[in-house]
C-alpha cells in the first residue's frame, strides 16, 4: 500500500505529553514533540490506511479531532487518508453563480435504498433534467452509528463511513460537476454531537459562557479561541479545496456565540473569498439564521459577515399558513396574504415589528439586498422532520395545493430550494432518527422527543428515533415518479423551472404587489429592463376575481396551474386580456396564473 512521511499535528495545550499509537501494520507508540504553541507533532512514515490513536497521560487513547476518516465509527481509531490523491475530472469546472442556483436538499442515507454516495450518482442526470443546478447535501461529518440526520456529527473532517467515506464523497462531487451540478455541503459549526466527543480531553474547544439547545457551545470568543476558530476555518477550506465543494450551508448560525470585534463568521467569509479569488471558482456561503439580521449579508467593510445568502424562514411560514391554515408555534405570527406579500417584496417579513411568538420585537429590514441573496422553500428537513409525524406537504394539502406551493416558491424572485422528493409529491415521512450506542443517551433522546410533541400527540407515541424502522420509513420511494399524479407533478415542476430560467432575470428584477384581496389572493408584477410578468395566486377554496393595475396593452397567459394538463379542475382565466391600465383576472380555486405582455 503506498505511503510516505506523515506529520501528525494535535492541538492539546492543556497536556504536557501526548503519545502517538500506530496500530498497524506495525504496532508502535511514539512520543510527540510539544511546541510552545500547544501543538504536539510527530513525523513518521505511515502507509495509506494506517490507523492510529492519541494516548494521553493516564493511558486513555482517543481518536484524532481532525481525523479524516473513522472507518469503525466515532469510538474507533482514526485512519490516514490522502484526500489529495483522488483523480478529478472537473478541471474546467468553475461552479455556479448564486443567481443561477436552483437548490435540491438531500439526505444521503434516505435518498436511496443503499443510502450511499455511490447510489446517488445514477440520479444526477434526472435532477439536471428536472432543472436543478445545485445539490445541497445534509451533514456528512462522522456521527454515531449508521443513521442520523447528520447534526450530531463529532469529527468535522471525517466523512461518514456508512455513506462511503471520503472517497465516496469525492466521486459524487466529481460526477455532479460532470452533469453541470454544483454541490453545497451542510456544515455544523455551532456544536458537536455528544457521543464520541473527546474534544474536551485535548483543548478548550467549548465554553460554559453560553449554551445551545443541542450541546455545549463552541469557544469562538474566549481564552484560546484563536485556535478553535482556526480549526473550523480549516475545516471549511478542507471541504472547498480537497473535495471541490462549491459552497457551504452554515447550520443555525444563531447558535454561534461570538462577541469579538472580528466575528468568526466574518473571518470565515474572508477565508472563503480568498480561496475563490485564488482558484477563480464561485464559492458560496449560505447561512441559516432565525434572527432576520442583515449583518449576515452586509459587507465585512460595513460591519457584516459578508456571506452570499441566507435562508428566509418567513417565506416558508407565510406560505405554509396560507396553504394549511396551521397557526401553532411560530406560525401564530403569520396569517392572511400580507406576510407573504411583504416577504416577496423585501426578503423576509419581520423587520423590527412585534412577534407574538417571541413576545418581543424581531428582525431588521432587508430592503436593498438583491432577491438572490435569499434562499426560500416550502419544505426542508427541519420543517418536515420536526413535525411530530414527519408529514410532508403531500400529506397536508391537495394536489392543487402542491402545485400552488410550487408556483409560489419556484416563481418567487428568490433562490428556490426543494426538499428531496418534493418534485413528485413523495408520501413517505421524513422522521427524526438516530443510531446511538450509549443507552442513557438513547433514552434521553426518546424522552426529549416525546415531551417535545406531548401537546400535539397526547399519550400517543411518536416514532422511536432509535428504531431502524423509523429510518427505513423515511426513505424515498422513487417508483412514484412513474405513477400518477406524481408523474404529472414532476412534469409541472420541470415546466416551472424552465419558465423561471427563461423569464426571471435577476440582475434588475423589481417586485411589486399590485393587489391584495380577501386575505387569500395576491397579484404580483415582476419587471426588469428586459421583461415583465404578472402573476396572480389564489389560496382560497373558491374562484376569485382580482382587479389589477398594469400597463395598457395585451397580456397573454403563459401558465395556469388549473389547466387539465396538470390534473387541474379546468382553467377559467382567459388566454388573452386587454388592459386599459386596469384588468380583472378570474382565477380558479387553489391555483395561480401567469401573464406577460404580447403584441396584438
Amino acid at each position: 500500500m503506498p505511503g510516505g512521511d506523515c506529520e501528525f499535528v494535535l492541538w492539546a495545550p492543556k497536556l504536557e505529553t501526548v503519545e502517538l499509537h500506530l496500530l498497524g501494520p506495525e504496532d508502535r507508540i511514539l512520543g510527540m514533540q510539544r511546541g510552545d504553541d500547544g501543538y504536539h507533532r510527530a513525523s513518521v512514515r505511515v502507509p495509506q490506511g494506517g490507523q492510529y490513536l492519541y494516548r494521553l497521560p493516564g493511558g486513555g487513547e482517543f481518536p484524532d479531532p481532525a481525523s479524516g476518516y473513522q472507518p469503525d465509527g466515532v469510538h474507533g481509531p482514526s485512519e490516514v487518508f490522502d484526500t489529495r490523491s483522488f483523480e478529478w475530472s472537473d478541471s474546467g469546472w468553475m461552479g455556479r453563480a448564486l443567481e443561477d442556483h436552483i437548490v435540491y436538499e438531500a439526505h444521503v442515507g434516505t435518498y436511496t435504498p443503499e443510502g450511499t454516495f455511490d447510489a446517488m450518482i445514477p440520479y444526477l442526470p434526472q435532477l439536471r433534467d428536472l432543472g436543478i443546478t445545485v445539490i445541497e447535501i445534509m451533514p456528512v461529518a462522522q456521527f454515531p452509528g449508521r443513521r442520523n440526520w447528520g447534526y450530531d456529527g463529532v469529527y468535522p473532517f471525517a466523512v461518514q463511513n456508512s455513506y462511503g467515506g471520503p472517497r465516496g464523497l469525492q466521486k459524487l462531487v466529481d460526477s455532479a460537476h460532470r452533469y453541470g451540478l454544483a454541490v453545497v455541503l451542510d456544515v455544523v459549526y455551532n456544536h458537536l454531537g455528544p457521543e464520541g466527543n473527546y474534544f474536551g480531553q485535548y483543548a478548550p474547544y467549548f465554553t460554559n459562557r453560553y449554551g445551545t439547545p443541542w450541546g455545549a457551545a463552541l469557544n469562538f470568543d474566549g481564552p484560546q479561541s484563536d485556535e478553535v476558530r482556526r480549526f473550523f476555518i480549516e475545516n471549511a477550506l478542507y471541504w472547498l479545496r480537497d473535495f471541490h465543494i462549491d459552497g457551504l450551508r452554515l447550520d443555525a448560525i444563531h447558535g454561534i456565540f461570538d462577541t469579538s470585534a472580528t466575528p468568526f463568521l466574518a473571518q470565515l467569509g474572508s477565508a472563503a473569498d480568498s480561496l475563490a479569488r485564488e482558484t477563480g471558482r464561485h464559492i458560496i456561503l449560505i447561512a441559516e439564521s432565525d434572527l432576520n439580521d442583515v449583518r449576515v449579508l452586509r459587507a465585512r467593510e460595513q460591519g457584516g459577515f459578508g456571506h452570499d445568502a441566507q435562508w428566509s424562514d418567513d417565506f416558508h411560514h407565510a406560505l405554509h399558513v396560507l396553504l394549511t391554515g396551521e397557526q401553532d408555534g411560530y406560525y401564530m405570527d403569520f396569517g392572511g396574504i400580507h406576510p407573504l406579500s411583504v416577504t416577496l417584496q423585501d426578503g423576509w417579513f419581520f423587520s423590527g415589528q412585534y412577534s407574538r411568538y417571541r413576545q418581543r420585537h424581531h428582525g431588521n429590514s432587508p430592503r436593498g439586498f438583491a432577491p438572490h441573496r435569499f434562499i426560500v422553500c416550502i419544505q426542508n428537513h427541519d420543517q418536515v422532520g420536526n413535525r411530530a409525524e414527519g408529514e410532508r406537504l403531500s400529506r397536508l394539502v391537495s394536489f392543487d395545493g402542491l402545485k400552488l406551493a410550487a408556483g409560489a416558491t419556484l416563481l418567487s424572485p428568490f433562490v428556490p430550494m426543494m426538499f428531496m422528493g418534493e418534485e413528485y409529491g413523495e408520501t413517505s415521512p421524513f422522521l427524526f432518527f438516530s443510531d446511538h450506542g450509549d443507552q442513557q443517551l438513547i433514552e434521553a433522546v426518546r424522552r426529549g422527543r416525546q415531551e417535545e410533541y406531548r401537546m400535539f400527540m397526547g399519550t400517543r407515541e411518536i416514532a422511536d428515533p432509535q428504531a431502524e424502522s423509523t429510518f427505513l420509513d423515511s426513505k424515498l420511494d422513487h417508483s412514484l415518479n412513474s405513477k400518477e399524479p406524481h408523474r404529472t407533478l414532476r412534469s409541472f415542476y420541470q415546466r416551472l423551472l424552465q419558465f423561471r430560467r427563461l423569464h426571471l432575470p435577476f440582475d434588475d428584477l423589481r417586485v411589486q404587489a399590485v393587489s391584495l384581496e380577501a386575505e387569500k389572493s395576491l397579484a404580483l408584477r415582476y419587471s426588469s429592463d428586459s421583461s415583465e410578468l404578472l402573476t396572480v395566486f389564489n389560496f382560497s377554496d373558491v374562484p376569485c376575481s382580482v382587479a389589477v393595475e398594469c400597463p395598457a396593452g395585451f397580456w397573454q397567459k403563459q401558465l395556469d396551474s388549473a389547466d387539465a394538463e396538470w390534473h387541474g379542475p379546468g382553467n377559467i382565466a382567459p388566454e388573452r386580456l386587454q388592459s386599459d391600465g386596469r384588468i380583472a383576472i378570474t382565477v380558479a380555486a387553489r391555483s395561480f396564473v401567469v401573464f406577460e405582455p404580447s403584441s396584438e
